[in-house]
């Protein structure tokens, strides 16, 4: 898979799915897809930055570029079609930004290293908002 630069967008018109969708489409596509250590964790009312933060393994670049493209094409074929991807030419660490959900795909040492589990998993309290 070749990219053509480091962030993408694509863009449309077109109403995107409700948070429930969305949410549903990247975990069954992560999941059907073999990434391992699946984590969605919930932000609705506790940030500005989105409603759901999903993070997950995949063993080597290959797969983690690969679940990425797998994660694109069903969020695509639910009709959300305003994505954000970063990290696609390295695959690391991919960054799909679908607005009410961000979804992080790693491969398991660089997801030790960042801890984003720990960081965003720890218990807001009520009131706290992270923007």
């Amino acid at each position: 898979m070749q990219a053509s630069s480091e962030t993408h967008s694509v863009t449309d018109t077109l109403s995107a799915p409700s948070v429930d969708v969305l949410l549903k489409t990247v975990m069954e596509s992560l999941d059907s897809n073999k990434a391992e250590d699946i984590v969605s964790i919930d932000l609705a009312g506790k940030s500005g930055i989105a409603d759901h933060i999903v993070i997950a393994n995949g063993r080597s670049p290959r797969q983690v570029a690969a679940l990425a493209d797998y994660v694109i094409k069903d969020l695509k074929n639910v009709g959300h079609k305003n994505l954000i991807i970063q990290g696609l030419e390295q695959s690391d660490w991919v960054l799909i930004d679908a607005a009410d959900i961000v979804i992080h795909i790693f491969r398991p040492e660089v997801r030790s290293f960042y801890n984003l589990d720990k960081m965003w998993g720890a218990e807001l309290e009520d009131g706290d908002v992270v923007n």
